[in-house]
């Protein structure tokens, strides 16, 4: 028998649940609060001032369910910090958590997080997010290294790796916590509040519950008429809020004496937050590339040498090269090289025996580049699909500063993997062979049999595959990457299938600079994908 003493967790928890105009979604993410059973005492929903139904819907909500109470302000805060303020002074439960009208709790996510927080007696108790990418409802793990197993962060360094999870929505907090340091998210128009939020919480050093169970579901609506603040990043003044929440996030922790939390504060915007705007740099206008290069290079001259070294390679590398550019340039290898996987596309350039970014900025230095090892490297390899008679795949995989042609590649095993699965449905290996500036490689399509093993696993409809890539190396070294897809080869053709009369298949490239491979397995959904581009089209012109 287990000598663990039961934790009594009913009534423990109020859900604070903020909406502005979102009638269609709020009552979906109350219902999920309250399936959470009687952990939950409360469900606070803050209307902020909504001008649609979303009132209404919450008041006939807490007309049928006694748990629910509606706060109703009068005036539209502008952001998400004022109506979680309000939340948070309404409750009356020992611990609160907060939930978007657009998301949704996964059952037993409340009890989970406070039985940990009352097990352990921390104030703060934290578990995984996934990011439910729709319509098509794939679930990507939100920092997922910080949540494999259970733990106990005792001390402020322990607090260092979750500086990285800024989310406010997948932890608890003891309210007479929150009250005691006077933490509160800031009022008003305040873009990326959590920043700040997350960073009093941590100064505050708290002990805090790690549980890898999933306690949130953020939903992503990509196609929505209103962008969230994460996803809307067309304008600069984005970027320039991001920014501003990271800087007075960096303050708080200083302030607070936390220096090693701030530091990491730094490495973790060079890791995250760089690298995710400077991959789509190239697709935005000149304005904007301009106004974005000089926020950054002035925002990044504010950091220290250590807080730059600290960070991984790429994120590093791209750090150091903007500080040395002037002007927007070289944009397409910057964002190739900030997305994930990194990859650094040629020049490959060198000052001495020193790897460098390229002749004309030989001060910005690749270190590490002749000692990581090679699954750390930023390495290329190139794809293309082939879609005639025998449809194939055919591999270059380039060398990087002579590092790939010391090991000895000799073979590419490629998976094909469903869009959504970690787990391949299909791999083939082969041989590759030497050539003139790397080594390449062909591997069987198969395209008929990819829809069918599509079609085997319910994906009726148009199938999304991704494509990856193990090489091996004489010397037993191996690395793995997805592959990617030069410019100027997206690509679609209509074949002949003895199995579905036609199929419809698609080489393009994902935002990641990734190959990917689109199929629409018979006439029906080959003419739907057309219609949908169609509309797509019309949509934009």
């Amino acid at each position: 028998m287990s000598s663990v003493p039961p934790v009594t967790t009913a009534g423990m928890l109020g859900v604070v649940v903020i909406a502005y105009n979102d009638a269609e979604l709020v009552g979906e993410a109350v219902r999920s609060a309250l399936a959470q059973g009687p952990v939950v005492a409360e469900v606070v929903a803050v209307n902020d001032a909504s001008g649609d139904a979303t009132g209404k819907v919450l008041d006939e909500l807490a007309a049928l369910h006694p748990r629910v109470r509606v706060v109703h302000r009068t005036e539209n805060s502008g952001g998400c910090g004022t109506p979680r303020n309000d939340g948070v002074q309404a409750a009356t439960a020992p611990y609160v958590m907060f939930l978007d009208s657009d998301d949704v709790l996964p059952e037993g996510a409340a009890d989970a997080l406070v039985t940990a927080a009352e097990r352990h007696r921390t104030p703060v108790a934290v578990g995984a997010c996934v990011r439910r990418e729709l319509p098509e409802g794939r679930d990507v793990r939100w920092q997922p290294a910080l949540y494999r197993e259970p733990a106990l962060l005792a001390t402020p360094a322990d607090l260092v790796p979750l500086v990285h999870d800024t989310l406010c929505v997948n932890k608890i907090y003891r309210r007479s916590f929150l009250n005691e340091h006077a933490i509160r998210f800031p009022d008003g128009r305040f873009v990326y509040e959590d920043f700040l939020f997350t960073a009093r919480v941590l100064a505050a050093a708290p002990r805090i519950a790690v549980i890898p169970d999933t306690v949130y579901v953020w939903h992503v609506r990509r196609a929505a008429a209103q962008l969230s603040i994460s996803l809307a990043r067309e304008d600069v003044t984005n970027w320039r809020a991001r920014i501003a929440a990271h800087r007075q996030a960096v303050e708080t922790l200083r302030d607070a004496g936390r220096a090693e939390l701030a530091a990491a504060c730094r490495t973790k915007f060079l890791e995250h937050d760089l690298r995710l705007y400077a991959r789509e740099l190239r697709l935005r206008g000149a304005e904007y590339r301009q106004a974005w290069w000089a926020l950054t290079r002035e925002h990044l001259a504010a950091f220290e040498d250590g807080e730059i070294a600290a960070a991984s390679p790429p994120a590093r590398w791209t750090a150091r090269f903007l500080l040395a550019a002037e002007e927007p340039r070289d944009l397409l290898r910057l964002s190739r090289l900030a997305a994930d996987p990194a990859r650094l596309l040629p020049p490959y350039a060198r000052n001495g025996a020193t790897a460098v970014w390229s002749e004309d900025l030989p001060g910005v230095e690749l270190g590490g580049m002749d000692s990581l090892p090679l699954a750390e490297l930023p390495l290329v390899v190139d794809a293309d699909l082939r879609t005639g008679a025998g449809a194939e795949l055919r591999l270059t995989v380039r060398d990087l500063y002579d590092r790939l042609r010391a090991a000895g590649p000799r073979s590419a095993e490629v998976a094909f993997v469903p869009r959504g699965s970690d787990e391949p449905a299909r791999t083939e290996r082969a041989e590759l062979t030497e050539v003139d500036g790397g080594w390449t490689a062909r591997v069987p399509a198969g395209l008929t049999g990819l829809a069918r093993t599509g079609r085997s696993r319910g994906n009726a409809g148009i199938q999304f595959w991704d494509v990856r890539t193990t090489v091996t190396c004489a010397n037993g070294d191996t690395f793995s990457t997805a592959l990617r897809l030069p410019e100027g080869r997206q690509r679609r053709s209509v074949l002949p299938s003895s199995r579905y009369g036609v199929l419809l298949v698609q080489q393009y490239t994902t935002a990641n600079g990734s190959l990917a491979v689109r199929i629409a397995p018979g006439a029906r959904d080959g003419l739907g994908a057309v219609r949908a581009r169609l509309r797509r089209l019309s949509r934009r012109s």
